[in-house]
């Protein structure tokens, strides 16, 4: 049985005590105060500048208890970002490819390895316990077992919505050397095409929506509003977030992104393709393109394909994994290219590796890119993520780009690149107008201590 008063026995007491009579020493009291005039109290500062003891600030720490403790990274892979203007989505600053998920592909000229399936699921463990999110697959790879191993790990894992899922559609991932006897349409980017390859690979991947869908390449086929009519009823239904396209010419996706805009219909917010500090074809009009839609980047290559290497590198390369990918040898450029890589990690970026150099040269050149990196062993992920928050001078990007000399072509060549790139004026007809100061575009994010 509680002792302690009732609410209701609270407000009795109290209402009793306001009508019991005042005693004679409070009511002399009371008639002295109200015939002196009584002290008008001061306005008090919001903060006294002359405390005793003296005022000392400090920096707000939240309460021991507080429910939204602050997240200690796990590495820098675990500091996320946006994925651009036009997708708030938060994705690791690498993008792990999964290509080599699987070991299908490991005898043929396209691949020279490959994983098994426990050996996938052990990189993915390390991808995700390093505090990765963000994975690059498609329907045609390994065939079919690529999103097949991702999609029993996450099941295996229960970690479907931490992470964010890419796949393609385009790519012919039924055929007939596959036992398909009708497979025209399992390619290409008609409505039917995208819709059957989303369908396959809802159920490969055991989820019910995937995270960004790309059009893998353009077909030349598909009108551009068939095919953004097909992706947007994706969006629309669910089962897909966002859009994303791969190596497809400049000029059709901004036609694409202009007819989605004037349609109220999803856009593009991410591309894939080729590009590197030797494999610069990628900035003539694909980089433009991409910053004036807002998009992001997805370069893949931007470790050479795995051929940016020392000779001894590729000795013990062939050693333990056999011939390069391709089986072709090194070219002079990639060796001349891996020279300037390294000596340039090894003389000015505390002994940061080639492949975290060009991985630091893409990142430099646009703020919203996220290399996607493949590979098999652990050890070179942890190699690449060291790379995250390292941005390059003008003049180190220059140097580099001076090892192997790069044609921009007509019209750059003749107008010069972008003043918002270089800070300044470059064609000598407007530099002949006047001089003009330029606000610089932004280069990729440092990582904050």
């Amino acid at each position: 049985m509680s002792l302690e008063p009732s609410m209701g026995e609270v407000l009795h007491l109290h209402k009793q005590a306001q009508l019991q009579p005042q005693s004679q020493s409070q009511s002399q009291s009371q008639s002295q105060s109200q015939s002196q005039p009584q002290p008008q109290p001061q306005p008090q500062p919001h903060l006294s500048l002359n405390t005793d003891p003296p005022f000392t600030p400090h920096p707000w720490q939240p309460p021991p208890n507080m429910i939204f403790d602050p997240v200690n990274d796990v590495s820098k892979l675990d500091r996320h970002r946006v994925l651009s203007k036009k997708a708030g989505v938060r994705v690791s600053p690498l993008c792990l490819g999964a290509m080599s998920i699987g070991d299908a592909w490991k005898d043929t000229p396209f691949m020279s390895g490959g994983m098994n399936k426990q050996q996938s699921f052990e990189l993915l463990d390390a991808f995700y316990k390093l505090g990765g999110n963000f994975i690059d697959t498609a329907n045609v790879y390994t065939d079919d077992q690529s999103e097949e191993f991702i999609g029993e790990w996450m099941e295996a894992r229960n970690n479907r919505d931490e992470m964010v899922i890419a796949t393609k559609a385009t790519s012919p991932y039924k055929a007939r050397e596959r036992g398909t006897h009708i497979a025209t349409n399992f390619a290409g980017n008609s409505a039917k095409s995208i819709y059957v390859s989303v369908k396959d690979s809802l159920r490969k991947l055991r989820t019910d929506y995937l995270d960004i869908l790309y059009i893998h390449w353009y077909d030349w086929s598909t009108s551009i509003e068939e095919m953004m009519q097909a992706l947007n009823r994706l969006v629309v239904n669910g089962q897909v977030l966002y859009l994303g396209i791969s190596d497809t010419p400049a000029w059709v996706v901004s036609a694409a992104n202009t007819y989605a805009r004037e349609h109220n219909m999803a856009q593009f917010v991410v591309y894939q393709g080729k590009w590197s500090v030797l494999v610069r074809d990628f900035e003539r009009e694909i980089l433009p393109m991409v910053r004036s839609q807002g998009m992001a980047i997805a370069p893949w290559g931007a470790l050479g394909q795995g051929r940016f290497k020392t000779a001894e590198q590729i000795a013990q390369r062939e050693k333990e994994q056999g011939p390069m990918r391709g089986g072709q040898e090194q070219t002079q450029a990639e060796k001349d290219i891996s020279l300037a890589l390294e000596k340039m990690g090894k003389e000015e970026l505390g002994g940061l590796s080639i492949a975290g150099v060009a991985l630091a040269y893409v990142f430099t050149k646009y703020p919203y890119t996220f290399p996607i990196v493949g590979g098999t062993k652990v050890s070179h992920l942890e190699d690449n993520i060291k790379a995250i928050g390292v941005i390059l001078t003008d003049e180190q990007i220059q140097r580099l780009e001076n090892t192997i000399p790069f044609d921009v072509g007509f019209p750059l060549n003749m107008i010069g690149p972008d003043p918002h790139e270089t800070g300044k004026t470059n064609f000598p007809f407007l530099a002949h107008a006047g001089n003009l100061d330029w606000v610089r575009n932004p280069k990729g994010p440092s990582v904050q201590q």
